[in-house]
């Protein structure tokens, strides 16, 4: 008998798959768009932990096919960034270069897998005729004010030399180099998201999103709604009433948000962070400024990570001269600056009630600030003296407040605050904006240009109501014309964007790109780039030199794959929404869950934006979100160079074959569990394909349809097909691979097989090994690829189980199992349960006052 050589099995079916366009048929009604987070192409390329999702993304695109899908399921390259620009500084390589070369060995290994990929609809974000689509969204968003310039502290990697967004952080250090991030003041682009919050958090309930609980849950404690309130307290510099009442003082206000007003009369001073625009006010009035200074500079060295840690003992400095009057009770507290509290959480500064809230319990024993309880719990006990009581109660030494719940008290104290006009109700987010700008070279180039006449006459247009008619009086030369200012030029005074048919803004060639440090990109240094005209006013102007963050391509790269089945990209984007209608939501995605707060959320924000323009037609981006679990070494440790765990898919690939690398890693365990390589498992799979393949020896040319001689072979496979479609639909991969070994075993100990029931197996087996089962399919006489077959139909009375597990319950508990017949009536399975001896035991002299029956799940005694 032939044996079974993958090698040459799998480069025959790879190489008439693409000739033959199999994966590039969408003309099917029922359409399918299963989706894989593109890679960066680093270095090293892939290991055997980088295929999982994406041989299941394949396996389910094949299931879909069988079922009779157009299936979209397209690759990229996911190439700007820091990612492959620290690579390239490594080999001292140009970026480009590196990334081509990478792509390459990345394309060359995803190729040996026999995955269903387009690679006509192929997409590299560092592809100009694609970026300038990166550019385009991000002048929408510019022209209609969500992008703003800033020169607020930003969280600095000194390592990567790189501002940094607060979701590229992990505790508080850089997520891609693991220093340790510091706060820098530098001029920035930031991307209004907090505008999208309350929809970013809510559409994850509305929308019917098929999300892991926990992948929800990441979102919405990243967004981090809270309910509570901002609250005015008068600030009172130590002056002569007479000069306070002339100093400009006299109508500044501290703004602080707070969740518990209920605890406001306990407020016994109040704190600012050390970015805090007030304290620069304020320093002429301060008198220990010199001291208050030097911490703030010791503050703004401290790490994320220092700032926030619960265990450290916090620190702060009293603002001396300074006190800041409570509303509610006219008491004048004290004001301290403190880097525990971040400038940009809430309003950067907080009302601080010692008794009720832990942090500020500590801070205030440590200083011997007073302590005033106004908070009882239910129970009327009080331990104020050694710890915080956090909890709601009932209000005490609260004034007219007191004696009522802490919830009802929140209520009134808003609405006094709303009467009064000074506070009101106000959701506060842990979100923050995305501050979008990277002093890198590679990246996309941010579309602006900054002109100083049309700063000018920006500034000019705010103050003048309605637009001149004429130029003159602007400030415009006779003979030029002006274009209306977008919303963006008006909140940016200066900065212009570049028109839709001068895009793309392409990266210039360089020799250095190495980061500065200075907060510049290297883009600056090259004065012929940056040197330009405005595009507006025709004068001199320059540059924006700064990047976008690695997180923009990705943002929309699932729209680029559609727009590439029509064009390469052109423009306008209305030639593209039909196609948007058709494919849109994209019905399966899988990826690693360590995106749930970084590329998932960007891209759900930019898509939103896109909808609110007209440009997509679903409210989210993504309807099913699968994540998946890491393969780690076999030593258990994560896969890297470091611990010399590394093992390349190529070398699996040539002694065993993609068919067995593909059915193991479906096999190995629960797709979303972390589990360690096992080269032995690998092996396995290989005598398993060795099984199926030797199974064709034993075929017994019958034509009809499943054979009934055999009856349990006959049901078991109705329960295989039945089995097998379920699991991969629910991406239990590994327990239907368990059902196709079962049936195989039992085929093996047959002395023939059935010709039909053999190519059910291949049918079923097709979506794990492909390559094996195409072989199989053509050997069997047929001319067509199987993934032009139907999913084989089962019959529901043979897939039903012969033998279930009833359980037994006594008064709601169980108490017992017991395996029936499936579908045993309700009689049989009372009388078959009373007979049991711990039912007996358990029954004993009661008496059975009712009797719940579900059919083929539980029996329940009342008694």
């Amino acid at each position: 008998m032939e044996k079974y050589d993958p090698k040459k099995i799998e480069k025959k079916w790879q190489k008439k798959w693409q000739e033959s366009g199999l994966y590039k048929d969408y003309s099917r009604e029922k359409k399918l768009y299963a989706l894989d987070m593109f890679p960066y192409p680093s270095g090293t390329g892939l290991h055997v932990g980088h295929p999982k999702g994406y041989i299941a993304t394949d396996v389910f695109a094949r299931f879909k096919m069988l079922e009779g899908h157009s299936v979209l399921h397209p690759m990229g390259w996911d190439a700007f960034g820091l990612p492959a620009e620290n690579y390239a500084i490594e080999h001292k390589i140009h970026p480009e270069s590196a990334v081509r070369e990478n792509i390459q060995t990345f394309k060359a290994q995803l190729e040996k897998f026999g995955f269903t990929y387009d690679w006509d609809r192929e997409i590299n974000t560092t592809d100009p005729e694609y970026y300038k689509w990166t550019q385009w969204i991000f002048l929408k968003m510019f022209e209609k004010g969500l992008a703003y310039e800033s020169d607020e502290p930003i969280n600095w990697c000194p390592s990567c030399k790189t501002g940094l967004a607060l979701e590229d952080l992990e505790n508080g250090l850089c997520e891609r180099c693991g220093s340790q991030v510091v706060q820098k003041k530098m001029r920035q682009w930031v991307l209004k998201m907090t505008d999208y919050a309350d929809r970013l958090l809510e559409d994850l309930d509305k929308e019917g999103l098929d999300w892991e609980n926990s992948i929800v849950d990441q979102q919405k404690n990243w967004i981090g709604r809270s309910e509570g309130a901002l609250i005015k307290f008068q600030i009172v510099p130590k002056v002569e009433p007479s000069e306070f009442r002339r100093s400009n003082l006299r109508k500044e206000r501290l703004e602080v948000f707070t969740t518990r007003l209920d605890t406001i009369f306990g407020c016994t001073y109040c704190v600012l962070g050390p970015e805090h625009k007030l304290i620069e006010k304020l320093k002429d009035r301060i008198e220990n400024y010199t001291e208050v200074e030097k911490y703030i500079i010791q503050a703004q060295n401290k790490t994320f990570l220092e700032r926030t840690d619960l265990q450290k003992e916090k620190t702060g400095i009293e603002l001396k001269g300074i006190k800041v009057i409570n509303p509610f009770n006219d008491e004048k507290v004290p004001l301290y600056v403190a880097d525990y509290i971040l400038g940009h959480y809430g309003t950067g500064a907080v009302m601080a009630v010692p008794a009720h809230d832990e942090r500020d319990w500590k801070f205030a024993k440590k200083y011997k600030l007073f302590i005033r309880e106004v908070i009882k719990s239910l129970n009327g006990k009080s331990f104020i003296q050694e710890e915080a009581f956090t909890e709601d109660g009932k209000l005490i030494n609260s004034g007219k407040y007191s004696g009522i719940s802490s919830k009802k008290a929140r209520e009134e104290m808003a609405k006094w605050l709303e009467e009064k006009g000074i506070g009101q109700k106000k959701m506060n987010y842990k979100m923050r904006d995305w501050v979008f700008s990277r002093q890198r070279y590679w990246g996309e180039p941010i579309p602006l240009i900054f002109c100083p006449e049309c700063k000018k006459r920006a500034e000019n247009f705010s103050k003048v109501r309605p637009f001149p008619s004429s130029s003159e009086a602007l400030g415009i030369p006779q003979g030029q014309t002006l274009k209306n200012f977008s919303k963006g030029e008006l909140l940016n005074p200066g900065w212009i964007a570049v028109q839709e048919n001068e895009l793309p803004v392409k990266l210039p060639k360089v020799e250095s790109y190495k980061p500065t440090g200075t907060g510049e990109s290297p883009l600056a240094n090259i004065s012929e780039w940056v040197n330009t005209t405005c595009p507006k006013c025709g004068g001199p102007a320059r540059r924006e030199t700064n990047t976008m963050p690695q997180w923009a391509g990705s943002s929309w790269y699932y729209l680029a794959y559609v727009m590439r089945g029509i064009s390469n990209f052109q423009f306008p984007i209305s030639k593209y929404k039909e196609e948007f209608k058709k494919w849109l939501p994209v019905n399966l995605y899988v990826g690693g869950a360590e995106h749930a707060t970084r590329h998932l959320l960007y891209a759900r924000f930019w898509h939103k934006f896109l909808y609110d323009i007209g440009v997509v037609s679903t409210k989210e981006p993504f309807q099913r979100l699968v994540h998946v679990g890491l393969i780690n070494g076999e030593d258990g440790r994560k896969m890297s160079k470091r611990w010399k765990n590394v093992i390349n898919p190529n070398d699996v690939i040539e002694k065993f074959g993609a068919d067995s690398i593909r059915l193991y890693e479906m096999f190995m365990g629960p797709f979303t569990q972390n589990i360690a390589w096992s080269t032995k498992g690998v092996i396995g799979m290989k005598r398993f394909l060795d099984k199926v393949w030797k199974l064709k020896s034993k075929i017994k040319n019958q034509k009809s349809k499943i054979q009934t001689k055999n009856k349990k072979l006959e049901i078991l496979i109705h329960q295989t097909i039945k089995k097998v479609a379920d699991d991969i639909q629910s991406f239990r991969f590994n327990t239907a691979i368990s059902a196709l070994m079962i049936l195989v075993n039992k085929m093996e100990k047959e002395s023939e097989i059935p010709n039909t029931s053999y190519q059910i197996l291949a049918t079923i087996l097709s979506p794990f090994a492909p390559h094996l089962a195409e072989e199989l399919w053509e050997k069997l006489g047929h001319g067509e690829s199987i993934f032009e077959e139907i999913w084989p139909e089962y019959d529901p009375r043979l897939a039903r189980d012969e033998e279930i597990t009833l359980i037994i319950q006594i008064n709601g508990k169980v108490r017992d199992q017991m395996k029936v017949p499936a579908g045993v009536k309700e009689d049989e399975a009372k009388k078959l349960a009373l007979s049991r001896e711990k039912v007996i035991k358990y029954i004993k002299d009661n008496t059975i006052k009712k009797t719940v029956f579900v059919k083929d799940r539980l029996v329940n005694f009342v008694i």
